[in-house]
Protein backbone atom coordinates (compact mmCIF):
# COMPACT_ATOMS: atom_id res chain seq x y z
CA UNK A 1 0.00 0.00 0.00
CA UNK A 2 1.26 3.34 -1.13
CA UNK A 3 0.14 5.67 2.22
CA UNK A 4 1.27 8.88 -0.31
CA UNK A 5 -1.61 7.45 -2.97
CA UNK A 6 -3.81 6.99 -0.51
CA UNK A 7 -4.08 10.26 0.87
CA UNK A 8 -4.05 11.71 -2.57
CA UNK A 9 -7.19 9.59 -3.52
CA UNK A 10 -8.74 10.54 0.06
CA UNK A 11 -8.48 14.03 -1.17
CA UNK A 12 -9.70 13.64 -4.32
CA UNK A 13 -6.52 14.91 -6.11
CA UNK A 14 -5.66 11.33 -8.06
CA UNK A 15 -8.77 8.55 -9.31
CA UNK A 16 -9.18 6.07 -6.92
CA UNK A 17 -8.80 2.40 -8.37
CA UNK A 18 -11.96 1.33 -7.49
CA UNK A 19 -15.06 3.64 -6.71
CA UNK A 20 -18.70 2.01 -5.62
CA UNK A 21 -21.52 4.41 -6.33
CA UNK A 22 -24.73 5.38 -4.98
CA UNK A 23 -24.30 3.14 -2.24
CA UNK A 24 -26.33 2.82 1.73
CA UNK A 25 -23.27 2.85 3.52
CA UNK A 26 -23.67 0.49 7.08
CA UNK A 27 -21.60 2.62 9.84
CA UNK A 28 -20.67 0.13 12.53
CA UNK A 29 -19.36 3.36 14.82
CA UNK A 30 -22.62 5.17 14.93
CA UNK A 31 -25.41 2.75 13.55
CA UNK A 32 -26.51 4.83 11.06
CA UNK A 33 -26.96 4.58 7.46
CA UNK A 34 -25.32 6.78 4.69
CA UNK A 35 -25.77 7.88 1.23
CA UNK A 36 -22.37 8.15 -0.60
CA UNK A 37 -19.68 6.90 -2.88
CA UNK A 38 -17.07 4.73 -1.69
CA UNK A 39 -13.42 5.37 -2.94
CA UNK A 40 -10.63 2.47 -2.79
CA UNK A 41 -7.12 2.25 -3.56
CA UNK A 42 -5.03 -0.60 -3.47
CA UNK A 43 -6.90 -2.39 -1.30
CA UNK A 44 -7.93 -0.12 1.57
CA UNK A 45 -10.81 2.34 2.08
CA UNK A 46 -9.63 5.78 0.57
CA UNK A 47 -12.54 7.73 1.59
CA UNK A 48 -16.80 7.64 1.84
CA UNK A 49 -18.67 11.18 0.05
CA UNK A 50 -18.31 13.08 -3.01
CA UNK A 51 -16.02 11.03 -5.14
CA UNK A 52 -16.14 10.72 -9.13
CA UNK A 53 -12.78 9.71 -10.70
CA UNK A 54 -11.81 6.39 -10.50
CA UNK A 55 -10.10 3.63 -12.92
CA UNK A 56 -13.20 1.29 -12.29
CA UNK A 57 -16.29 2.04 -11.29
CA UNK A 58 -19.63 -0.09 -10.16
CA UNK A 59 -23.29 1.48 -9.35
CA UNK A 60 -25.08 0.05 -6.16
CA UNK A 61 -27.83 1.78 -7.05
CA UNK A 62 -28.85 2.24 -3.31
CA UNK A 63 -27.99 -1.13 -2.11
CA UNK A 64 -26.31 -1.23 1.00
CA UNK A 65 -22.48 -1.22 1.84
CA UNK A 66 -21.49 -2.99 5.16
CA UNK A 67 -17.76 -4.07 6.40
CA UNK A 68 -17.30 -8.09 5.59
CA UNK A 69 -18.39 -10.64 8.15
CA UNK A 70 -16.09 -11.65 10.88
CA UNK A 71 -16.19 -15.16 12.39
CA UNK A 72 -14.75 -14.75 15.78
CA UNK A 73 -14.59 -17.97 17.13
CA UNK A 74 -14.61 -21.15 14.27
CA UNK A 75 -12.72 -24.55 13.64
CA UNK A 76 -12.38 -24.66 10.10
CA UNK A 77 -11.30 -28.79 10.67
CA UNK A 78 -15.25 -29.35 11.61
CA UNK A 79 -16.65 -28.29 8.19
CA UNK A 80 -14.54 -31.97 7.10
CA UNK A 81 -13.62 -29.83 3.96
CA UNK A 82 -9.91 -28.54 3.13
CA UNK A 83 -9.36 -24.71 3.75
CA UNK A 84 -9.42 -23.67 0.29
CA UNK A 85 -12.66 -25.45 0.25
CA UNK A 86 -13.79 -24.05 3.00
CA UNK A 87 -13.42 -20.56 1.49
CA UNK A 88 -15.37 -21.33 -1.48
CA UNK A 89 -18.31 -22.10 0.91
CA UNK A 90 -18.50 -19.03 3.25
CA UNK A 91 -17.01 -15.94 0.98
CA UNK A 92 -19.88 -15.89 -1.16
CA UNK A 93 -21.72 -15.37 2.06
CA UNK A 94 -19.42 -12.31 2.99
CA UNK A 95 -17.26 -13.83 5.46
CA UNK A 96 -14.32 -11.92 4.41
CA UNK A 97 -11.98 -12.75 8.26
CA UNK A 98 -11.42 -15.68 10.66
CA UNK A 99 -10.40 -16.15 13.40
CA UNK A 100 -9.89 -19.61 13.88
CA UNK A 101 -7.97 -22.21 16.81
CA UNK A 102 -6.12 -24.41 15.00
CA UNK A 103 -6.51 -27.96 17.78
CA UNK A 104 -8.23 -30.12 16.01
CA UNK A 105 -5.18 -30.68 13.50
CA UNK A 106 -2.88 -29.88 16.00
CA UNK A 107 -4.03 -32.61 18.05
CA UNK A 108 -3.02 -35.13 15.13
CA UNK A 109 -0.67 -33.69 13.72
CA UNK A 110 1.27 -30.82 15.84
CA UNK A 111 3.00 -27.83 14.43
CA UNK A 112 2.94 -30.05 11.30
CA UNK A 113 -0.72 -29.73 10.99
CA UNK A 114 -0.90 -26.16 11.45
CA UNK A 115 1.67 -24.41 9.52
CA UNK A 116 0.33 -26.68 6.71
CA UNK A 117 -3.39 -24.99 7.59
CA UNK A 118 -1.65 -21.42 7.18
CA UNK A 119 0.21 -22.78 4.20
CA UNK A 120 -3.03 -23.82 2.66
CA UNK A 121 -4.82 -20.28 3.43
CA UNK A 122 -2.06 -18.10 1.57
CA UNK A 123 -3.85 -16.39 -1.37
CA UNK A 124 -7.13 -16.99 -0.37
CA UNK A 125 -9.77 -14.08 -0.58
CA UNK A 126 -10.18 -14.81 2.99
CA UNK A 127 -8.18 -13.11 5.50
CA UNK A 128 -7.36 -15.62 8.44
CA UNK A 129 -6.67 -14.79 11.64
CA UNK A 130 -4.87 -17.99 13.96
CA UNK A 131 -5.38 -18.60 17.45
CA UNK A 132 -1.94 -20.68 19.10
CA UNK A 133 -3.67 -23.32 20.73
CA UNK A 134 -3.29 -24.01 24.35
CA UNK A 135 -4.44 -27.43 24.97
CA UNK A 136 -3.22 -30.01 22.66
CA UNK A 137 -4.29 -32.27 24.66
CA UNK A 138 -7.00 -31.32 26.10
CA UNK A 139 -6.08 -32.79 28.88
CA UNK A 140 -4.47 -35.62 30.38
CA UNK A 141 -7.58 -38.15 30.35
CA UNK A 142 -7.04 -38.75 26.86
CA UNK A 143 -4.07 -39.94 24.06
CA UNK A 144 -3.97 -37.37 21.70
CA UNK A 145 -1.28 -37.57 18.34
CA UNK A 146 1.03 -34.80 19.70
CA UNK A 147 1.47 -32.67 22.41
CA UNK A 148 2.17 -28.55 22.01
CA UNK A 149 4.02 -27.31 25.43
CA UNK A 150 5.19 -23.82 26.17
CA UNK A 151 8.32 -24.34 23.89
CA UNK A 152 5.70 -25.19 20.78
CA UNK A 153 3.49 -22.50 21.73
CA UNK A 154 6.54 -19.52 21.96
CA UNK A 155 7.35 -20.74 18.13
CA UNK A 156 3.71 -20.61 17.38
CA UNK A 157 3.19 -17.25 19.03
CA UNK A 158 6.20 -16.10 16.64
CA UNK A 159 4.11 -16.95 13.38
CA UNK A 160 2.64 -14.46 11.17
CA UNK A 161 -1.40 -13.91 11.52
CA UNK A 162 -0.68 -15.55 14.92
CA UNK A 163 -2.50 -13.06 17.34
CA UNK A 164 -3.25 -14.71 20.73
CA UNK A 165 -3.76 -17.69 22.71
CA UNK A 166 -6.55 -20.15 21.74
CA UNK A 167 -9.54 -20.94 23.87
CA UNK A 168 -7.85 -22.25 27.34
CA UNK A 169 -10.14 -25.81 27.88
CA UNK A 170 -8.15 -26.61 31.01
CA UNK A 171 -9.92 -24.66 33.06
CA UNK A 172 -9.03 -26.86 36.22
CA UNK A 173 -5.56 -26.42 35.12
CA UNK A 174 -6.30 -22.56 35.47
CA UNK A 175 -7.44 -23.27 38.85
CA UNK A 176 -5.50 -25.45 40.29
CA UNK A 177 -2.50 -23.53 39.29
CA UNK A 178 -0.62 -25.81 36.70
CA UNK A 179 2.24 -25.05 36.24
CA UNK A 180 2.71 -25.96 32.46
CA UNK A 181 -0.79 -24.32 32.07
CA UNK A 182 0.65 -21.31 33.96
CA UNK A 183 3.62 -21.12 31.59
CA UNK A 184 1.47 -21.00 28.62
CA UNK A 185 -0.45 -17.93 29.97
CA UNK A 186 2.78 -16.06 30.89
CA UNK A 187 3.85 -16.23 26.89
CA UNK A 188 0.74 -14.87 26.15
CA UNK A 189 0.72 -11.80 28.20
CA UNK A 190 -0.44 -8.30 26.29
CA UNK A 191 -2.25 -10.76 23.70
CA UNK A 192 -5.84 -11.60 23.32
CA UNK A 193 -6.69 -15.07 25.42
CA UNK A 194 -9.66 -16.94 24.36
CA UNK A 195 -11.60 -18.26 26.92
CA UNK A 196 -13.80 -21.62 27.60
CA UNK A 197 -15.64 -22.26 30.72
CA UNK A 198 -18.68 -23.90 30.79
CA UNK A 199 -20.68 -23.44 33.96
CA UNK A 200 -17.67 -21.72 36.08
CA UNK A 201 -18.98 -19.12 38.08
CA UNK A 202 -18.59 -17.32 41.29
CA UNK A 203 -15.14 -17.28 42.55
CA UNK A 204 -13.88 -19.87 40.12
CA UNK A 205 -14.97 -17.69 37.37
CA UNK A 206 -12.82 -15.00 39.00
CA UNK A 207 -10.03 -16.82 39.08
CA UNK A 208 -10.20 -17.43 35.65
CA UNK A 209 -10.28 -14.30 34.63
CA UNK A 210 -7.79 -13.03 36.46
CA UNK A 211 -5.70 -15.39 34.77
CA UNK A 212 -6.28 -13.61 31.49
CA UNK A 213 -9.02 -15.04 29.76
CA UNK A 214 -10.90 -12.62 28.11
CA UNK A 215 -14.00 -14.21 25.96
CA UNK A 216 -16.28 -17.08 26.18
CA UNK A 217 -18.38 -19.27 23.70
CA UNK A 218 -19.61 -21.98 26.01
CA UNK A 219 -22.29 -19.97 27.31
CA UNK A 220 -25.70 -22.01 27.50
CA UNK A 221 -28.01 -20.59 30.09
CA UNK A 222 -29.14 -16.79 30.20
CA UNK A 223 -27.65 -16.27 33.97
CA UNK A 224 -24.33 -17.94 33.02
CA UNK A 225 -24.01 -15.49 30.04
CA UNK A 226 -24.84 -12.50 32.60
CA UNK A 227 -22.62 -13.01 35.21
CA UNK A 228 -19.50 -13.42 32.57
CA UNK A 229 -20.62 -10.02 31.37
CA UNK A 230 -20.63 -8.72 34.46
CA UNK A 231 -16.88 -9.81 35.17
CA UNK A 232 -15.75 -8.38 31.91
CA UNK A 233 -15.81 -11.08 29.95
CA UNK A 234 -16.61 -11.07 25.72
CA UNK A 235 -19.70 -12.72 25.35
CA UNK A 236 -19.48 -15.37 22.52
CA UNK A 237 -22.75 -15.90 21.24
CA UNK A 238 -22.67 -19.54 19.32
CA UNK A 239 -24.40 -21.15 17.15
CA UNK A 240 -23.38 -24.02 15.31
CA UNK A 241 -24.18 -27.04 13.73
CA UNK A 242 -24.54 -28.90 16.83
CA UNK A 243 -24.24 -26.13 19.82
CA UNK A 244 -27.04 -23.56 19.60
CA UNK A 245 -27.20 -20.88 21.77
CA UNK A 246 -29.25 -18.06 20.36
CA UNK A 247 -32.05 -18.30 21.44
CA UNK A 248 -30.90 -18.80 25.09
CA UNK A 249 -28.64 -15.68 25.10
CA UNK A 250 -29.75 -13.03 22.65
CA UNK A 251 -32.01 -11.78 25.26
CA UNK A 252 -28.87 -10.51 26.85
CA UNK A 253 -28.08 -8.02 24.25
CA UNK A 254 -29.30 -4.48 25.04
CA UNK A 255 -28.34 -0.67 24.74
CA UNK A 256 -26.15 -1.41 28.10
CA UNK A 257 -24.26 -4.76 26.90
CA UNK A 258 -24.03 -4.86 23.15
CA UNK A 259 -20.60 -3.72 22.29
CA UNK A 260 -19.65 -6.87 24.45
CA UNK A 261 -21.54 -9.53 22.44
CA UNK A 262 -20.26 -10.86 19.24
CA UNK A 263 -21.65 -14.02 17.21
CA UNK A 264 -19.37 -17.12 16.56
CA UNK A 265 -20.04 -20.26 14.83
CA UNK A 266 -16.94 -22.64 16.30
CA UNK A 267 -18.24 -25.57 14.63
CA UNK A 268 -20.43 -25.87 11.90
CA UNK A 269 -20.40 -28.83 9.36
CA UNK A 270 -20.07 -28.24 5.03
CA UNK A 271 -23.88 -29.02 4.82
CA UNK A 272 -25.07 -26.55 6.71
CA UNK A 273 -22.58 -23.85 5.19
CA UNK A 274 -23.96 -24.68 1.79
CA UNK A 275 -27.63 -24.75 2.68
CA UNK A 276 -27.74 -22.29 5.55
CA UNK A 277 -23.94 -20.00 5.70
CA UNK A 278 -21.87 -19.32 7.65
CA UNK A 279 -21.54 -16.11 10.49
CA UNK A 280 -24.24 -14.85 8.12
CA UNK A 281 -27.10 -17.30 9.39
CA UNK A 282 -26.00 -16.43 12.54
CA UNK A 283 -27.09 -12.92 12.26
CA UNK A 284 -30.32 -13.57 9.82
CA UNK A 285 -31.40 -15.53 12.18
CA UNK A 286 -30.48 -12.90 15.34
CA UNK A 287 -32.71 -10.50 12.64
CA UNK A 288 -35.29 -12.89 12.52
CA UNK A 289 -35.36 -13.10 16.30
CA UNK A 290 -35.96 -9.51 16.82
CA UNK A 291 -32.45 -7.76 17.12
CA UNK A 292 -32.12 -4.55 14.85
CA UNK A 293 -30.30 -5.69 11.45
CA UNK A 294 -27.58 -2.76 12.33
CA UNK A 295 -26.94 -4.04 15.48
CA UNK A 296 -26.22 -7.83 14.27
CA UNK A 297 -24.20 -6.52 11.82
CA UNK A 298 -22.13 -5.05 14.89
CA UNK A 299 -21.79 -8.04 16.28
CA UNK A 300 -20.88 -9.84 13.51
CA UNK A 301 -17.78 -7.24 12.06
CA UNK A 302 -16.83 -4.13 14.34
CA UNK A 303 -17.50 -5.64 17.57
CA UNK A 304 -15.36 -8.74 16.76
CA UNK A 305 -12.91 -7.02 15.36
CA UNK A 306 -12.23 -4.97 18.67
CA UNK A 307 -11.92 -7.84 20.85
CA UNK A 308 -9.25 -9.17 19.05
CA UNK A 309 -7.52 -5.83 18.19
CA UNK A 310 -7.75 -5.90 14.57
CA UNK A 311 -7.37 -2.59 13.28
CA UNK A 312 -8.40 -1.26 10.38
CA UNK A 313 -11.37 -3.84 9.99
CA UNK A 314 -14.90 -4.41 10.69
CA UNK A 315 -15.53 -0.86 9.05
CA UNK A 316 -16.56 0.96 6.27
CA UNK A 317 -14.27 3.95 7.10
CA UNK A 318 -11.02 5.93 5.70
CA UNK A 319 -7.67 3.58 6.46
CA UNK A 320 -9.53 0.30 6.27
CA UNK A 321 -9.32 -2.89 4.66
CA UNK A 322 -11.82 -2.92 1.80
CA UNK A 323 -13.39 -6.07 2.89
CA UNK A 324 -17.24 -5.28 2.09
CA UNK A 325 -20.35 -6.66 1.18
CA UNK A 326 -23.14 -5.41 -0.98
CA UNK A 327 -26.95 -6.40 0.47
CA UNK A 328 -29.99 -6.49 -1.48
CA UNK A 329 -32.18 -6.72 1.62
CA UNK A 330 -30.12 -5.46 4.81
CA UNK A 331 -33.18 -7.57 6.92
CA UNK A 332 -32.97 -10.51 5.05
CA UNK A 333 -28.65 -9.85 4.48
CA UNK A 334 -29.07 -11.13 1.10
CA UNK A 335 -25.49 -10.88 -0.25
CA UNK A 336 -25.19 -9.36 -3.82
CA UNK A 337 -21.48 -9.12 -3.84
CA UNK A 338 -17.95 -9.44 -1.64
CA UNK A 339 -15.09 -7.47 -2.16
CA UNK A 340 -11.74 -8.73 -0.77
CA UNK A 341 -9.15 -6.08 -0.43
CA UNK A 342 -10.97 -4.03 -2.91
CA UNK A 343 -11.18 -6.88 -5.51
CA UNK A 344 -14.57 -8.82 -6.51
CA UNK A 345 -14.47 -12.33 -4.57
CA UNK A 346 -18.14 -13.42 -5.29
CA UNK A 347 -21.26 -12.37 -6.74
CA UNK A 348 -24.79 -13.71 -6.31
CA UNK A 349 -23.28 -16.46 -3.84
CA UNK A 350 -20.61 -18.07 -6.38
CA UNK A 351 -17.28 -17.59 -5.63
CA UNK A 352 -15.07 -16.02 -8.41
CA UNK A 353 -12.16 -17.66 -7.22
CA UNK A 354 -10.32 -20.61 -7.63
CA UNK A 355 -7.45 -22.66 -4.96
CA UNK A 356 -5.55 -25.44 -5.49
CA UNK A 357 -6.28 -28.25 -3.12
CA UNK A 358 -2.79 -29.09 -1.49
CA UNK A 359 -1.89 -31.97 0.68
CA UNK A 360 0.82 -33.18 2.65
CA UNK A 361 1.80 -37.21 2.93
CA UNK A 362 3.01 -36.90 6.54
CA UNK A 363 -0.75 -35.69 7.78
CA UNK A 364 -2.63 -38.30 5.20
CA UNK A 365 -1.57 -41.01 6.96
CA UNK A 366 -2.42 -40.85 10.61
CA UNK A 367 -4.74 -43.81 11.63
CA UNK A 368 -2.57 -46.21 13.76
CA UNK A 369 -4.64 -48.48 15.80
CA UNK A 370 -3.00 -51.43 18.06
CA UNK A 371 -5.23 -54.61 16.11
CA UNK A 372 -7.52 -55.84 18.30
CA UNK A 373 -10.59 -58.70 18.27
CA UNK A 374 -14.75 -57.91 18.22
CA UNK A 375 -14.16 -59.63 22.09
CA UNK A 376 -12.20 -56.33 23.23
CA UNK A 377 -15.77 -54.50 23.43
CA UNK A 378 -17.02 -56.84 25.90
CA UNK A 379 -18.37 -55.29 29.20
CA UNK A 380 -18.75 -57.50 31.41
CA UNK A 381 -21.55 -56.84 34.10
CA UNK A 382 -19.80 -55.72 37.33
CA UNK A 383 -22.51 -53.58 38.68
CA UNK A 384 -26.34 -52.94 38.60
CA UNK A 385 -26.82 -49.40 37.51
CA UNK A 386 -24.39 -47.91 34.59
CA UNK A 387 -23.16 -44.31 34.33
CA UNK A 388 -24.41 -43.13 30.90
CA UNK A 389 -23.79 -40.19 28.99
CA UNK A 390 -27.06 -38.14 28.21
CA UNK A 391 -27.22 -35.99 25.22
CA UNK A 392 -29.13 -32.60 25.81
CA UNK A 393 -30.68 -31.89 22.35
CA UNK A 394 -29.24 -28.90 20.67
CA UNK A 395 -26.24 -28.59 23.00
CA UNK A 396 -22.70 -29.90 23.24
CA UNK A 397 -23.05 -30.54 27.73
CA UNK A 398 -24.27 -33.15 28.53
CA UNK A 399 -25.81 -34.97 31.74
CA UNK A 400 -24.80 -37.94 33.66
CA UNK A 401 -27.31 -40.21 34.80
CA UNK A 402 -27.65 -43.65 36.06
CA UNK A 403 -29.72 -46.66 34.75
CA UNK A 404 -30.28 -50.25 35.58
CA UNK A 405 -27.63 -52.41 33.51
CA UNK A 406 -29.01 -54.89 30.38
CA UNK A 407 -27.19 -57.88 31.14
CA UNK A 408 -27.29 -61.06 29.04
CA UNK A 409 -24.72 -64.03 29.40
CA UNK A 410 -22.82 -61.96 31.89
CA UNK A 411 -22.23 -58.92 29.90
CA UNK A 412 -23.96 -55.47 29.28
CA UNK A 413 -25.48 -54.94 26.33
CA UNK A 414 -27.58 -51.54 24.43
CA UNK A 415 -30.90 -51.78 25.28
CA UNK A 416 -32.93 -49.78 22.38
CA UNK A 417 -35.77 -49.73 24.04
CA UNK A 418 -34.82 -47.84 26.57
CA UNK A 419 -31.71 -45.78 24.10
CA UNK A 420 -29.02 -47.13 25.57
CA UNK A 421 -26.52 -47.59 23.02
CA UNK A 422 -22.93 -48.58 23.20
CA UNK A 423 -20.15 -46.01 23.43
CA UNK A 424 -16.62 -47.17 22.22
CA UNK A 425 -13.43 -44.79 21.76
CA UNK A 426 -10.93 -46.57 20.05
CA UNK A 427 -7.00 -44.86 20.49
CA UNK A 428 -5.74 -44.14 16.73
CA UNK A 429 -2.06 -42.14 17.40
CA UNK A 430 -0.17 -44.07 18.92
CA UNK A 431 -0.94 -47.74 18.76
CA UNK A 432 -1.31 -47.73 22.55
CA UNK A 433 -4.55 -50.46 22.02
CA UNK A 434 -6.21 -48.27 24.76
CA UNK A 435 -10.28 -48.82 24.17
CA UNK A 436 -12.77 -46.92 26.11
CA UNK A 437 -16.38 -48.53 26.71
CA UNK A 438 -19.19 -46.71 28.02
CA UNK A 439 -23.03 -45.78 27.19
CA UNK A 440 -24.84 -43.33 25.86
CA UNK A 441 -28.52 -42.17 25.63
CA UNK A 442 -30.35 -39.68 22.89
CA UNK A 443 -29.52 -41.07 19.57
CA UNK A 444 -32.19 -43.13 19.27
CA UNK A 445 -30.42 -46.19 17.04
CA UNK A 446 -32.32 -49.09 16.44
CA UNK A 447 -29.88 -50.96 14.07
CA UNK A 448 -26.00 -50.72 13.60
CA UNK A 449 -23.43 -48.14 13.83
CA UNK A 450 -21.91 -44.96 13.65
CA UNK A 451 -18.29 -43.90 13.51
CA UNK A 452 -15.70 -41.40 13.30
CA UNK A 453 -12.19 -40.47 13.58
CA UNK A 454 -13.55 -37.08 14.51
CA UNK A 455 -13.81 -36.76 18.35
CA UNK A 456 -13.05 -33.33 19.79
CA UNK A 457 -10.60 -32.91 21.00
CA UNK A 458 -7.50 -35.54 20.86
CA UNK A 459 -9.71 -37.16 17.76
CA UNK A 460 -10.03 -40.95 18.23
CA UNK A 461 -12.01 -43.46 16.50
CA UNK A 462 -15.49 -42.92 18.26
CA UNK A 463 -18.45 -45.31 17.62
CA UNK A 464 -21.86 -45.30 18.90
CA UNK A 465 -23.99 -48.82 18.22
CA UNK A 466 -26.53 -50.99 18.72
CA UNK A 467 -24.02 -54.25 18.60
CA UNK A 468 -20.75 -55.24 18.71
CA UNK A 469 -20.68 -56.60 15.09
CA UNK A 470 -21.44 -53.51 13.09
CA UNK A 471 -19.16 -51.03 15.86
CA UNK A 472 -15.96 -53.40 15.02
CA UNK A 473 -17.16 -53.28 11.49
CA UNK A 474 -16.97 -49.40 11.87
CA UNK A 475 -14.06 -49.34 13.41
CA UNK A 476 -12.13 -51.27 10.66
CA UNK A 477 -13.38 -49.32 8.14
CA UNK A 478 -12.57 -45.67 9.24
CA UNK A 479 -9.06 -47.35 9.41
CA UNK A 480 -9.10 -48.47 6.12
CA UNK A 481 -10.15 -45.03 5.02
CA UNK A 482 -6.97 -43.23 7.33
CA UNK A 483 -9.95 -41.31 8.48
CA UNK A 484 -13.35 -40.57 7.58
CA UNK A 485 -17.33 -41.08 8.56
CA UNK A 486 -19.09 -44.76 8.46
CA UNK A 487 -22.50 -46.08 9.01
CA UNK A 488 -22.32 -49.90 9.47
CA UNK A 489 -25.19 -52.42 9.66
CA UNK A 490 -25.29 -56.04 9.80
CA UNK A 491 -21.51 -56.35 9.82
CA UNK A 492 -21.72 -54.51 6.65
CA UNK A 493 -20.69 -50.83 5.36
CA UNK A 494 -23.65 -48.86 4.74
CA UNK A 495 -22.13 -45.92 3.33
CA UNK A 496 -18.55 -43.71 4.64
CA UNK A 497 -16.99 -40.62 3.87
CA UNK A 498 -13.60 -40.71 3.45
CA UNK A 499 -11.06 -37.81 5.12
CA UNK A 500 -7.55 -38.78 4.69
CA UNK A 501 -6.39 -35.28 6.11
CA UNK A 502 -5.77 -35.74 9.42
CA UNK A 503 -8.64 -38.26 9.64
CA UNK A 504 -10.33 -34.58 9.40
CA UNK A 505 -10.72 -33.21 6.59
CA UNK A 506 -11.78 -34.26 2.56
CA UNK A 507 -9.66 -34.01 -0.20
CA UNK A 508 -12.70 -33.56 -1.96
CA UNK A 509 -14.93 -30.23 -3.29
CA UNK A 510 -17.20 -28.84 -1.48
CA UNK A 511 -19.51 -30.26 -3.76
CA UNK A 512 -18.86 -33.55 -3.69
CA UNK A 513 -18.30 -33.65 0.10
CA UNK A 514 -22.03 -32.18 1.09
CA UNK A 515 -23.90 -35.23 -0.88
CA UNK A 516 -22.02 -37.54 0.41
CA UNK A 517 -22.45 -36.56 4.16
CA UNK A 518 -26.03 -35.75 3.60
CA UNK A 519 -26.52 -39.64 2.51
CA UNK A 520 -24.78 -40.77 5.71
CA UNK A 521 -26.83 -38.45 7.95
CA UNK A 522 -29.93 -40.21 5.90
CA UNK A 523 -28.81 -43.36 6.24
CA UNK A 524 -28.10 -42.84 9.76
CA UNK A 525 -31.79 -42.00 9.83
CA UNK A 526 -32.80 -44.87 8.78
CA UNK A 527 -31.25 -46.85 11.08
CA UNK A 528 -33.54 -44.95 13.44
CA UNK A 529 -30.93 -42.11 14.64
CA UNK A 530 -33.42 -38.91 16.07
CA UNK A 531 -30.48 -36.57 15.75
CA UNK A 532 -30.25 -33.54 13.08
CA UNK A 533 -26.62 -33.70 12.88
CA UNK A 534 -25.48 -37.59 14.69
CA UNK A 535 -22.00 -36.81 13.30
CA UNK A 536 -21.56 -33.65 15.19
CA UNK A 537 -22.94 -34.64 18.27
CA UNK A 538 -20.90 -38.16 18.10
CA UNK A 539 -17.74 -35.92 17.82
CA UNK A 540 -18.12 -34.30 20.85
CA UNK A 541 -19.05 -37.15 23.32
CA UNK A 542 -14.73 -37.50 23.36
CA UNK A 543 -14.31 -34.14 24.81
CA UNK A 544 -13.26 -34.21 28.32
CA UNK A 545 -13.65 -30.75 29.58
CA UNK A 546 -17.42 -30.22 28.71
CA UNK A 547 -19.47 -31.16 31.26
CA UNK A 548 -20.82 -33.49 32.52
CA UNK A 549 -19.27 -37.28 31.53
CA UNK A 550 -17.71 -38.56 28.81
CA UNK A 551 -15.73 -40.96 27.37
CA UNK A 552 -12.24 -41.06 25.96
CA UNK A 553 -10.08 -44.10 25.06
CA UNK A 554 -8.64 -44.12 28.63
CA UNK A 555 -12.24 -44.72 30.09
CA UNK A 556 -15.01 -42.15 31.22
CA UNK A 557 -14.65 -39.14 32.55
CA UNK A 558 -16.15 -37.62 35.13
CA UNK A 559 -15.74 -33.37 33.91
CA UNK A 560 -16.98 -31.85 36.71
CA UNK A 561 -14.65 -33.69 39.39
CA UNK A 562 -12.27 -33.92 36.28
CA UNK A 563 -11.49 -37.46 36.97
CA UNK A 564 -11.20 -41.20 35.39
CA UNK A 565 -14.81 -43.10 36.72
CA UNK A 566 -12.75 -46.46 38.13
Amino acid sequence: MSLEKLIAVARGEVPADLLLTNARVVNTFTAEIEKGNVAISRGRIAGIGDYHQAKQTIDLKGKYLAPGLLNGHIHIESSLLHIAEYAKAVVPRGTSAIVTDLHEIANVAGLRGIRYMMDCARGLPLDCYFMAPSCVPATHLETSGAQLGAKELQTALKWKNVIGLGELMNFPGVLMRDEEVLKKLRLAKGKVIDGHAPGVSGKDLNAYLAAGASSDHESTAIEEGREKLRRGMYLMIREGSSEKNLDELLPLVTDKTYKRCLFVTDDRTCADLLREGDIDAVVRKAIARGLDPIRAIQMATINTAEHFRLRQVGAVAPGYVANLIVIDDLSKLSVDMVFHQGKLAAREGEALFSASRRTDPKITHSVNIKPFDIDALKIPASRKDLPIIEIVPGQIITRSIKLEANVKNGFVVPDMERDILKLVVVERHKATGNIGLGFVKGFGLKNGALGSSIAHDSHNIVVVGTNDQDIFAAVKEVERLQGGLVAAAGGKIRWSLALPIAGLLSEEPLEAVVPELEKLQKTAADLGCVLPSPFATLSFLALPVIPELRLTDKGLVDVVAFKLLG
